[in-house]
């Protein structure tokens, strides 16, 4: 038997100690699920949403529990911790409509009727990440029990412990037994496993772009299908018509919520030469006013990050590169790092390209709105972006021009459960959340009915 120590990042004790899945148990695991599988795909869509539903209750009711398992975890704001929590159990309401809504076509053809049905895939392999463990975990189970199949799910090995509890809740509110299955334990073994086992017809992976090409050259092995959502170095830009007020102070949440450790932070902020002075010394109030510190305080905006080498790693990018100015930290225990401001800085830097997912921001000054565009889109990455300005027209024209999945205007928010969420270039593959995620949980299958004599 193995185990792993799963440590709190913010006094870097053990919060708990969990058994790690053998390999040789998943072949048991899938067959298991492929029979769950079976039962629960030819129970009625109105079964299957009203299951959802209690899901979706039973999260509410263990509301608190969860939140402040997430928090002392993950090192995320207790405050955040409940928005993630009460955004799960919404992703499990929305998704409990969609089993009667797994619509079809009729297609005019010569000599009959053709149809398309949407059926589940089967067994689905969800591979989730440590920054977001209960809200990503939602984002794929919930579109994937909808649309008729079983989970087995590994989350992060660092944050385990909420998709335990979910499983759990899950299947006291009515889930079938087996499934919904969590493994525990590193990629490089379970979750590779997962990624090459024949009984496995899709993974979902949210992670890094480079881990990310390695599960799609595996999974090409046995043709998976796969939903890839991966890394970011999203760019806002902040014309000198724009509320630099808004602009600056929602860097609080798009850059330094949960530690900066966010694929979707934008942490690429290009502003206009007219307003860069004025926005630089607004958003040096912002940085000095966040709070960091215990996440279980009620007025902590920002916690550690969630483990010593993350620590490190976000450091590592910081020695050496052009500091403006950065808040305060705690001393003593506990993965810290506070937020921090770089400028000016050069386009070329590696902390200015390539995702450093931690409480660090580039600040780079542009002179037109090609310009901007042309500096925006130089990058490998593709995931979401902002732009800040007053002026309609120009909002829809930049929106257009900028490569990326999830943009907003005057804004910062990405993610809405009831839109599609993804990106483009090698920030990923397919869309999440919204009415498109059932494509990725679901084939087209196509039926002739002849009315031939």
């Amino acid at each position: 038997m193995t185990t792993i120590d799963v440590i709190e990042p913010a006094t870097e004790r053990v919060l708990d100690t969990l058994e790690t899945t053998d390999v040789a148990e998943l072949d048991a695991v899938v067959a298991r699920a492929a029979k769950a599988q079976k039962l629960w795909a030819a129970k009625s869509p109105q079964y299957r949403g009203q299951v959802l539903l209690a899901v979706a209750a039973a999260i509410e009711a263990n509301s608190e529990h969860l939140a402040r398992l997430e928090s002392r975890n993950v090192g995320m704001p207790i405050t955040e911790a409940r928005g993630a929590v009460a955004g799960a159990a919404a992703t499990f309401r929305y998704y409990a409509a969609a089993p009667e809504r797994l619509l079809g076509h009729t297609i005019p053809v010569e000599g009959g009727v053709d149809m398309t049905f949407r059926e589940p895939i089967g067994v689905v392999g969800l591979i989730t990440p440590w920054n977001y463990p209960l809200t990503i975990a939602s984002w794929k189970v919930a579109p994937g029990l909808a649309a008729g199949n079983a989970i087995v799910l590994k989350p992060a090995e660092l944050t385990p412990l909420t998709a335990r509890e979910l499983a759990a809740i899950a299947t006291a509110a009515g889930l079938p037994e087996g499934l919904l299955t969590v493994l525990v334990g590193p990629g490089r073994t379970i979750g590779r496993a997962m990624v090459e086992h024949p009984g496995i017809g899709k993974i979902a992976f949210t992670g890094s772009t480079e881990v990310g090409k390695d599960i799609a050259q595996r999974a090409a092995g046995t043709l998976k299908r796969v939903t890839l959502e991966l890394g970011g170095k999203s760019a806002a830009l902040v014309f000198a018509d724009a509320d630099l007020d808004a602009a600056a102070s929602g860097l609080t949440g798009a850059v330094f919520g949960n530690s900066g450790q966010d694929c979707c932070a934008r942490s690429r902020v290009f502003v206009e030469r007219p307003a860069l002075e004025t926005f630089l010394e607004k958003l040096e109030k912002v940085v000095g006013g966040i709070v960091v510190g215990d996440p279980l305080n009620e007025s902590t905006q920002m916690g550690p990050l969630v483990s010593a080498g993350q620590a490190a790693r976000v450091r590592a990018y910081v020695d050496g590169a052009p500091v403006l100015f950065r808040g305060a930290a705690p001393d003593g225990p506990g993965y810290w790092v506070p937020p921090t401001v770089l400028h000016p800085i050069d386009d070329r830097h590696p902390a200015a390209r390539e995702e450093i997912f931690g409480p660090v921001v580039s600040v780079f000054a542009f002179d037109s709105e090609q310009e901007a565009l042309t500096r925006a889109n130089d990058t490998v990455y593709g995931l979401a972006g902002s732009i800040w300005t007053s002026d309609a027209a120009r909002s829809l024209r930049v929106a257009r021009a900028v490569d990326a999945g999830a943009l907003a205007v005057n804004s910062y928010t990405s993610v809405r459960i009831t839109t599609p969420f993804g990106g483009f270039k090698q920030s990923g593959l397919g869309r999440e959340l919204g009415p498109d995620a059932l494509d990725a949980y679901t084939e087209v299958k196509n039926v002739f009915f002849s009315t031939t004599g």
